[in-house]
């Protein structure tokens, strides 16, 4: 009988081409781990290229998935086990697998053209190069193949079932049900009886194959992660962040209309709002990205809640009508999903070069907040708070997420919608001066002004991209009312300050020399890292922004409470120069812009070797 071991954590990654279904097999492996109470954090791993030659490392898809008995914050750096279903995916992320990794092949694709189209002279399951790692070699293809060879498949069709036949083989070896899997098998292909029949029997066919066979030493069991009491789900963060879209414009009342262009990694908001119809959601598929951006505003002028959804190159095309927006002082949440860059960059790899573009990418002084969520979870919450300071303040906000987040998922607490706070969009319903007129800029304690429905009786006024009077809303060339209004506006953006909290700092021990200051995605691998360090019994301080504009309060105070500030960023120190412009402070950029997310291994050691430099030095 094969021996069951207890582990507290596991980082498995699924890897094959782009029709292999790894994303698919990821996500149900993800879903029963979900069931079985494991925290988890999940990275997928998708080609630039939309039709990758097959074969190639360039059409490698992969699902990482890290799950333990205890709370995480990154899918892991680096897979405890590798399924790799031909020779590319081997290729592609055998590098990233330690010495006695787990590797878990598929033969059927091991063919001397296949390995030659990725370099490989031999079988490097047969020839030794591999002797530094468990590798366990299957024909999972000839052998899914036979098992629904009685359902009357054609051997194209029977072929795919591979991934299920695979998903099975794991879910054994890690002591996982498959009644969730079939229950959603049954439901995706109900219509397809054939499809869901051979999916069923390859899924219970790998699981049999893990029982029967005799060359696993090992099975293993990750146990329950301690969590509070509530309704959990498995969730990614454009999902969280569509939802915190949805709760936001609930609580306000108003009707939620998204104008968006498809553009990779914020799609899915857009997927996930036009399924939402039901629940009174507008989505419009617009013909660029200037035409979403366009609509979404004028939803704002109508009394909606206008959202646009994009990514960088995107951004950049909204720009001028985030200005007009700025102008009008109207409500517009515009969700930048960050990915690599220049220009169309890596599409499907996750940057946060965007920040500056957020903060100052628009014509003349026209400063918005700007808002980042630290995980997939978190994007729902960020997203609630853009769209209370956008209706509040009356003015665009900028929420920066990334592929990272978008694509992730980690479990997600339930929240109750009755226990968010209400947001009240005080629309004008009559004149607001005693000589009956309306004035659309008088303004409240806020310094928001008037929203008035277009067609109210009384409240008729005008809008457009030209400087405004003060209070009238005229146009006005007057040079002092320019500055007047400029400066308005900019206050009206810092007063939010006094809503955002100030800024925490987590320093067990009290005598930190080193303070780790993140934002956005950042947070995972920084409080990962950090835990790490402690371990070894060294100090370190860390602190995490939200909110990037207006900055909390004491951000000069906290920055020159230590030593020494390391700012970890996925771009080339966009925030540490913010932070050294603004607060004149030293502040040490620690810049990583590989398309992926920031190594907690790589930082906590070179986190450990500046701790000690210091140290030395200080002797």
């Amino acid at each position: 009988m094969t021996e069951v071991t207890t582990l507290d954590h596991v980082v498995i990654r699924f890897a094959g081409d782009s029709g292999d279904g790894m994303q698919l097999t990821g996500n149900r492996f993800t879903h029963d781990t979900a069931i079985a109470g494991n925290d988890f954090s999940t990275l997928p791993n998708f080609p630039a290229e939309i039709r990758a030659p097959a074969g190639t490392v360039a059409g490698v898809s992969s699902f990482q998935l890290h799950f333990a008995d205890f709370d995480i914050r990154t899918p892991g750096d680096r897979p405890d086990v590798l399924v790799a279903m031909n020779p590319a995916a081997l290729k592609a992320n055998l590098g990233d697998l330690p010495r006695g990794g787990l590797i878990i092949a598929d033969t059927a694709d091991f063919t001397p053209r296949n390995l030659a189209k990725v370099g490989y002279g031999s079988d490097p399951l047969t020839d030794g190069s591999l002797a530094d790692y468990q590798v366990h070699a299957f024909d999972l293809s000839g052998q899914s193949t036979a098992a629904v060879a009685a359902l009357g498949l054609g051997r194209k069709e029977a072929v795919r079932t591979k991934n299920m036949y695979a998903l099975g083989l794991l879910d054994w070896l890690y002591s996982r049900p498959l009644e969730n899997t079939v229950g959603f098998l049954e439901h995706k292909f109900a219509k397809v009886p054939a499809v869901r029949d051979a999916n069923i029997a390859a899924l219970k066919a790998g699981y049999a194959f893990g029982e029967t066979t005799e060359v696993f030493a090992n099975r293993y069991r990750v146990a329950a992660a301690p969590a509070p009491a509530g309704t959990y789900r498995q969730i990614s963060g454009n999902r969280a962040l569509a939802y915190g879209l949805m709760a936001g414009a609930a609580k306000a009342g108003l009707q939620l209309f998204l104008g968006a262009y498809p553009i990779t990694p914020a799609s899915d908001i857009l997927h996930h709002l036009a399924s939402a119809k039901a629940a009174g959601v507008l989505t419009f598929q617009a013909e660029d990205e200037i035409a979403a951006v366009g609509a979404a505003l004028g939803a704002s002028f109508a009394g909606q809640l206008g959202v646009t959804a994009t990514s960088g190159p995107g951004l950049a095309l909204k720009m001028e009508t985030i200005g007009l927006a700025v102008m009008l002082e109207l409500p517009l949440v515009i969700c930048d999903i960050q990915r690599a860059g220049p220009a169309t960059g890596m599409p499907t790899k996750t940057e946060q070069a965007d920040l500056t573009q957020a903060l100052f990418g628009r014509h003349g002084e026209a400063p918005v907040p700007v808002i980042a969520p630290q995980s997939p979870g978190d994007c729902f919450n960020a997203a609630f708070e853009a769209v209370r300071i956008a209706i509040d303040y009356r003015t665009p906000v900028i929420l920066l997420s990334d592929g990272y987040l978008a694509n992730g998922a980690e479990p997600w607490p339930v929240p109750d919608l009755a226990s968010l706070p209400a947001i009240d969009p005080k629309f004008a319903t009559a004149a607001n001066r005693p000589d009956g007129e309306f004035w659309p800029y008088l303004r409240d304690d806020k310094l928001a002004r008037a929203w008035a429905v277009p067609g109210t009786p009384g409240l008729e006024h005008r809008i457009g991209g030209i400087e405004k009077a003060d209070g009238t809303g005229a146009v006005s060339y007057d040079p002092a009312n320019h500055e007047f209004m400029v400066n308005l506006r900019a206050e009206k953006v810092a007063n939010i300050g006094a809503l955002v909290p100030p800024l925490a700092v987590d320093d067990p021990d009290g005598d930190a020399k080193i303070l780790v200051l993140g934002w956005g995605s950042t947070y995972g691998p920084i409080s990962a890292a950090a835990r790490r360090v402690r371990a070894t019994g060294r100090s370190v301080a860390t602190a995490h922004l939200r909110n990037l504009n207006p900055l909390p309060a004491n951000v000069e105070e906290v920055l020159r409470a230590y030593d020494r500030v390391l700012v970890p960023e996925m771009n080339l120190g966009q925030l540490a120069m913010v932070l050294r412009a603004r607060y004149l402070v030293g502040v040490q950029s620690y810049s990583r812009v590989r398309g992926l997310p920031i190594s907690l291994s790589e930082l906590a050691a070179d986190l450990i070797e500046l701790i000690d430099l210091d140290e030395e030095n200080a002797k």
